[in-house]
């Protein structure tokens, strides 16, 4: 049976239509209940399985009841929002599979038909350094790259020094895994010139001003999760704002996996320059690879 035949055939089983104005709300919150309660009983048959073991003879078939209820609520509930079962499997599939897929080999290469002049170097050798701020008493950052100085020099912009400064290293983790960094292409003097609009949307102070944000936002969740040290995972509902950030731009092609990447790569090489403060980093936009190479 296909999930549209069953929510039809689920429909007509259906004890609160809410043919009435004075049903409506009960045809929609009785159903989402149902989830509710049908979620508790099947955690209370593992419940059972866990305390009577092989005793529990009856285990998968409670579960497949359960989990047959479920589904009869989860029916109901889209018939009642106006939503095909169908629809709904097909797009949470496609979800999951963008949410874990692996990355592809294949790197993005975001400016191949334009001049040399404008295009992103393919392999950068950075080099982060510390210098003392004006008053002497708080650290600020140049970035080289290629052996040439880039930008202004940066700190952390915040009352309690907490690594900030370094952030430049997460535009090089986006450059490295997604192949797109506005701030980077500003700071190579890369930008698209040769077509205007281009250069506005992709490449001007808005998309700049996004990555901040991206990077931003990032930090703030890798503060309250010890910096990313030993995390595998990020919250998805993370990388779903990320991604509605830069649904616009040239890397919303970009899966949820792969911002993920570039991430986690970025702060597992942030982590050791801030324990080095300062060092080279290797960047490689052909393996999508960015590697802390060791203290300058």
């Amino acid at each position: 049976m296909d999930l549209k035949t069953y929510q039809a055939q689920a429909l007509q089983t259906d004890q609160v239509p809410g043919t009435s104005d004075d049903e409506s709300a009960a045809a929609l919150i009785v159903p989402m209940l149902g989830l509710a309660g049908e979620t508790g009983q099947l955690l209370g048959e593992y419940k059972k399985h866990l305390r009577d073991g092989a005793a529990h003879r009856l285990f998968k078939d409670r579960v497949g009841e359960e989990l047959g209820d479920l589904l009869w609520y989860i029916a109901n509930v889209a018939s009642k929002f106006g939503l095909d079962l169908d629809q709904i499997a097909e797009k949470n599939l496609d979800k999951v599979r963008a949410r874990f897929a692996p990355m592809s080999a294949q790197a993005p290469e975001r400016d191949s038909e334009f001049p040399d002049l404008e295009r992103l170097p393919r392999h950068l050798l950075v080099r982060l350094a510390e210098e003392p701020g004006s008053s002497g008493s708080r650290p600020k950052v140049r970035m080289t790259i290629n052996g040439e100085g880039i930008g202004s020099l940066l700190g952390d912009n915040a009352y309690d020094p907490d690594g900030y400064r370094f952030h430049d290293v997460f535009h090089l983790a986006y450059a490295a895994v997604l192949g797109w960094s506005p701030n980077l292409r500003a700071f190579l003097k890369r930008k698209r010139k040769s077509r205007p609009l281009l250069d506005e949307v992709e490449d001007g102070g808005r998309a700049r001003i996004i990555e901040e944000g991206v990077s931003a936002l990032a930090f703030d969740y890798a503060r309250v999760h010890s910096f990313l040290e030993g995390v595998t995972e990020i919250d998805y509902g993370l990388l779903r704002t990320i991604q509605s950030m830069t649904s616009h731009l040239e890397v919303s092609g970009a899966t949820a996996a792969d911002w993920e990447r570039a991430i986690l790569e970025g702060f597992a090489v942030w982590r050791q320059v801030l324990l080095n403060n300062g060092g080279d980093i290797s960047v490689d936009l052909n393996a999508r690879s960015i590697t802390y190479l060791g203290a300058a």
